[in-house]
């Protein structure tokens, strides 16, 4: 009776292990699927081709001019600087272009945490379709931005 009780309790043990293996193995490949699906749902955003049609872009001052497919532009009129870059998603995602932050000279790139201060919202929210475009635009008043006082003047209708 002793021995098919350790018996037993030995097959109770390598079966329990064996349970606890598979469970963790499962939540694994679940995270790992989940992280892929993710991966696969996020826009991202590139510049328009150059073969795009050009868009006119409007700002709430009533200023406006064109941009063309795969270029940026950047105007200064009025005391105010006026920037515009048309975008494409090219990501499987919904995107939101819900602000934008300006950053001239110095470094490329790098954590945008670094300037959470002076990132400034959109007055409206873009939302992009996969595979479709929309033109990402600012307006700074350079008396009113004190950025702007580190930052170069560009010069008028220069093209990015």
């Amino acid at each position: 009776m002793t021995i098919s009780s350790l018996a037993t309790a030995n097959g109770t043990l390598v079966l329990a292990v064996a349970t606890f293996a598979s469970v963790r193995s499962a939540n694994r490949s679940a995270r790992v699927a989940e992280r892929a699906l993710l991966v696969g749902l996020r826009p991202v955003f590139t510049p328009t081709r150059e073969e795009d049609p050009g868009e006119e872009v409007f700002f709430g001052d009533e200023h406006a001019f064109r941009v063309g497919g795969g270029t940026g532009a950047v105007e200064e009129a009025d005391g105010n600087v006026y920037m515009a870059i048309p975008l494409r998603n090219v990501g499987s995602g919904l995107g939101v272009l819900h602000g934008w932050h300006v950053s001239l000279g110095g470094r490329v790139g790098g954590d945008a945490r670094d300037h959470v201060d002076e990132f400034r919202q959109q007055q409206r929210d873009l939302y992009v379709a996969p595979g479709d475009t929309a033109t990402g635009r600012g307006r700074c008043g350079m008396t009113t931005t004190p950025s702007w006082s580190r930052r170069a003047r560009p010069s008028a209708s220069a093209s990015a």
